[in-house]
C-alpha cells in the first residue's frame, strides 16, 4: 500500500501548506516582476514624458489624435526602459558602491546582468518596432538615436571621465521632444528646438545639485561629477548661470512656434521662480554654509515641478486659445 505525502500528514485535508507554497511562488513571482520594473527606473521615465506630449498638442495646434499618443507614450515607454536597463547593466559596479543605488536590482543581485543586458535590448527593438509600424520611423530612429548616445557616449565614455559628463550626456533627455513633434507633424521644424534648449540647459544644474547632496557616493565610486571636483562657489555659479539659459530658452518658444500669451507669461513666472531658488542657494554658499545646510535638494525638487508645469503651458496654450 502507498501512503501519498498528504495521507502521512496529520493535517489531512488542510490546505495550508500548499497556501504556503502557493503565496511563496506568488510572492517570488511579483518581486521578480518589480526587479525588471525597476531596472527601467519609472520616475525618470515620468520625466521623459512629460516632455513629449505636452510637444505633442503644440505640434497639433489642438488635441493631437488620442490613439497616436498612447502609441507614442508606449513607444517612449519601452525605449526609455530600454536605454534605463541597459545603463544599470553597465553602471552596476558604481551603483553598488553608492548608498543612493544599492538597492537596484543588480546590485542586489535581484536580476543576474545577462538577464537584464537581454532584457534592455529587448525593450529597445520592441521600441523601435513599436515606434516604425504604430507611429512614424523618424520618430522611431530618433528614439534609437537617443539610447545609442546615452549608452555609447555618456554612459560608457562621458560619465566616468569628465565633469562635463552631464553637460553633453544630456543631450539624450532632449530627443522626447523632437520625438513627441515628429510624432505629430512625421517632420522635423525649428519651432521645437527652443524646447530642446530648454531640456539641454535645465539637465545640469538639475542634476548637479542632486549630485552636491550626494557627493560622496559620486566620490567614492570614482564618479567625476561636477561637485565632486569643484568647490561649492563654482556648482552654485554654474547652476544659476545656467538657469538664465534656461529661461531665455524658453522664453525663445514665443516667437519661434507662434504661441499665444499663456505660454511666455508661464514661462517667466517659472522662470524666475527658478532663477530665486539659484540665487538662493548662492546665498547660501556665500554665508559659508554646507553640507546639509546648503539644501541642494530643495532647487532639485523645484527644478522638476519648473520643467512639468513649463511643459503643461506649453500644452495648454494651444488648447486654450487655439
Amino acid at each position: 500500500m502507498f501512503v501519498t505525502a498528504v495521507d502521512s500528514d496529520p493535517r489531512v485535508g488542510e490546505a495550508a501548506p500548499v497556501d504556503d507554497a502557493g503565496r511563496g511562488a506568488i510572492a517570488r513571482f511579483r518581486d521578480v516582476i518589480a526587479a525588471y520594473v525597476g531596472l527601467t527606473k519609472p520616475r525618470i521615465i515620468e520625466l521623459l514624458l512629460v516632455t513629449t506630449v505636452p510637444v505633442m498638442f503644440l505640434a497639433a495646434r489642438a488635441v493631437p489624435p488620442l490613439g497616436l499618443v498612447a502609441l507614442t507614450v508606449v513607444g517612449g515607454i519601452l525605449a526609455a526602459g530600454s536605454a534605463n536597463t541597459l545603463n544599470c547593466v553597465f553602471d552596476r559596479d558604481i551603483d553598488e558602491q553608492m548608498r543612493r543605488t544599492r538597492r537596484r536590482p543588480l546590485p542586489r543581485h535581484a536580476v543576474s546582468p545577462r538577464s537584464a543586458l537581454v532584457f534592455g535590448l529587448l525593450l529597445g527593438v520592441v521600441a523601435t518596432l513599436w515606434l516604425g509600424f504604430f507611429v512614424n520611423w523618424l520618430s522611431a530612429g530618433l528614439a534609437l538615436a537617443a539610447n545609442a548616445f546615452y549608452i555609447l557616449v555618456y554612459t560608457l565614455v562621458l560619465k566616468r571621465r569628465t565633469s562635463q559628463n552631464i553637460v553633453w550626456g544630456g543631450l539624450a533627455g532632449c530627443f522626447p521632444v523632437v520625438i513627441g513633434w515628429t510624432a505629430v507633424r512625421g517632420t522635423l521644424d525649428w519651432a521645437p528646438l527652443a524646447l530642446v534648449l530648454v531640456v539641454f540647459f535645465w539637465t545640469p544644474p538639475h542634476t548637479w545639485t542632486l549630485a552636491m547632496r550626494y557627493r560622496e557616493d559620486y566620490a567614492a565610486a570614482g564618479v567625476p561629477m561636477l561637485p565632486v571636483v569643484a568647490s561649492d562657489r563654482t556648482v552654485a555659479f554654474q547652476v544659476s548661470a545656467y538657469c538664465w539659459a534656461t529661461v531665455a530658452a524658453s522664453l525663445a518658444l514665443w516667437p519661434m512656434a507662434g504661441t499665444g500669451w499663456i505660454y511666455p507669461v508661464a514661462a517667466a513666472v517659472l522662470g524666475g521662480a527658478m532663477l530665486f531658488e539659484a540665487y538662493a542657494l548662492r546665498r547660501r554658499v556665500a554665508r559659508g554654509q554646507a553640507g546639509p545646510a546648503l539644501k541642494p535638494m530643495r532647487f532639485f525638487h523645484w527644478s522638476n515641478l519648473y520643467l512639468a508645469l513649463l511643459f503643461v503651458a506649453v500644452a495648454l496654450d494651444p488648447l486654450i486659445l487655439g
